[in-house]
């Protein structure tokens, strides 16, 4: 039995050793070790905050707001952007190639190339904004967050490094001038600071953001024509009631010298329309193409109150309206015969039909429009020509009679007195 206890263990041992042999040789080999990130050879210089390079420029990278960034949570690798650098051969030259982002975003480096911006580095501008202007080098985040450059609530201070800096617009020589100031200070402006921060345009949502253009340019969406469509995408309201108006048809028919939004309000320095300077100012924008009705305007009432000052008179969006402006032969309009005196009562109510029948567009050289007022007016004229022309006949013979009656006697004062 001992020899026989001897073969069985033997025997087992044989066994174990054959069945490691087989899982030895079943066992997949080991992966290879990965090689080093060259980013982490990138930072052993540029890490370093005082890092500089040949021309004296930073070249210093934040390790931390690049692991960070959208470029750092895809594990992005330096060398993916900036492709004529290898890690193996260091250092690299001191000159390098400018980063391609249409590697990676060929749709928004495209649309670029065609816009304002793409065509002025083309045209051999160097002040226009490129990729990294907007959106940062290293430390680019997603627009959603609320440190990146391009956020809703930070692009108007990206903007404003450029079209609000008086020394860029110099050398860009940046149409507009400063207009980042005149922005801040809008209605629009002063949202984006307070709690509608969130709903409130800022400069991409009318200009775009990769796809700005000039405004002559007819696919910008602040051309022109493109205006109505690019403010009403906010204000609904007053575009359906805009191109139901006058000024709205004629622009549908192609005649675009015919007032839009911005030849009223203005671009960039947009106002609350309660407030009375703006009420006061507009008035003048009616003016630069209603030449007629602004002159006789101004000789009314209504309209020497205004020149003073003051708003607690008629302007003319109060008696023809803001946006739904119509001629007086559609019934429709608010100073129509069917709705004049309805409109005057809004500021007169105790108005009747015959104070509605008061021309506040009286033209005294207009024979046709009111021959009453046009003789009246002729006939004060001849009588204040009359009376001046009387007067002063008669002082120019009571002066002559005065003097010849004091030096009557061979040029001696008359002595009778």
């Amino acid at each position: 039995m001992p020899f026989a206890n001897r073969i069985i263990q033997g025997m087992c041992g044989l066994f174990c050793l054959c069945a490691a042999a087989v899982a030895v040789a079943a066992a997949p080999p080991a992966p290879p070790a990965a090689p080093p990130n060259p980013n982490d050879t990138c930072l052993m210089c540029h890490s370093a905050a005082d890092a500089k390079g040949a021309d004296g420029k930073s070249i210093a990278v934040d390790a931390a707001k690049f692991v960070a960034s959208v470029h750092g949570e895809l594990n992005l690798k330096c060398t993916d952007c900036h492709a004529d650098v290898s890690a193996e051969k260091l250092p690299h030259p001191d000159k390098l190639k400018p980063v391609n982002c249409a590697n990676c975003h060929e749709k928004a480096v495209k649309e670029y190339a065609g816009t304002v911006h793409g065509v002025a580095r083309k045209g051999g501008n160097a002040v226009a904004a490129t990729c990294t202007d907007c959106h940062g080098t290293h430390d680019i985040t997603r627009a959603k967050g609320d440190d990146s450059r391009t956020n809703h609530a930070n692009v108007e201070a990206t903007c404003e490094k450029c079209h609000g800096s008086d020394d860029v617009v110099a050398r860009g020589k940046l149409p507009g001038g400063n207009i980042g100031s005149k922005f801040h200070d809008s209605i629009h402006g002063k949202a984006l600071q307070g709690a509608a921060q969130a709903s409130a345009p800022t400069c991409t949502n009318c200009h775009g953001a990769h796809d700005i253009r000039a405004k002559a340019d007819a696919q910008s969406r602040t051309s022109r024509a493109r205006i109505p469509d690019t403010c009403g995408s906010c204000h609904k309201k007053e575009r359906e009631a805009y191109i139901k108006s006058m000024h709205g048809k004629l622009r549908q028919e192609g005649m675009l010298a015919a007032p839009g939004c911005t030849d009223c309000h203005s671009a960039h320095s947009i106002q609350q329309h309660e407030k009375a300077s703006f009420q006061i100012e507009v008035i003048k924008e009616c003016g630069n193409c209603h030449t007629d009705y602004i002159s006789t305007y101004r000789h009314t009432f209504h309209g020497q109150v205004t020149a003073l000052g003051y708003t607690r008179v008629a302007t003319c969006a109060s008696c023809h309206g803001a946006h739904e402006v119509l001629p007086a032969s559609d019934p429709a309009s608010r100073v129509s015969k069917e709705n004049r005196l309805k409109t005057c009562q809004t500021c007169h109510a105790g108005a009747g039909p015959n104070f509605a029948s008061f021309d506040p567009h009286a033209n005294r050289h207009d024979k046709a429009r009111d021959p009453i007022y046009y003789y009246a007016a002729l006939f004060m004229e001849f009588l204040l020509f009359g009376v001046f022309a009387f007067f002063g006949i008669h002082t120019t013979l009571w002066l002559y009679r005065e003097l010849k009656v004091k030096f009557g006697r061979g040029g001696k004062p008359d002595e009778r007195h």
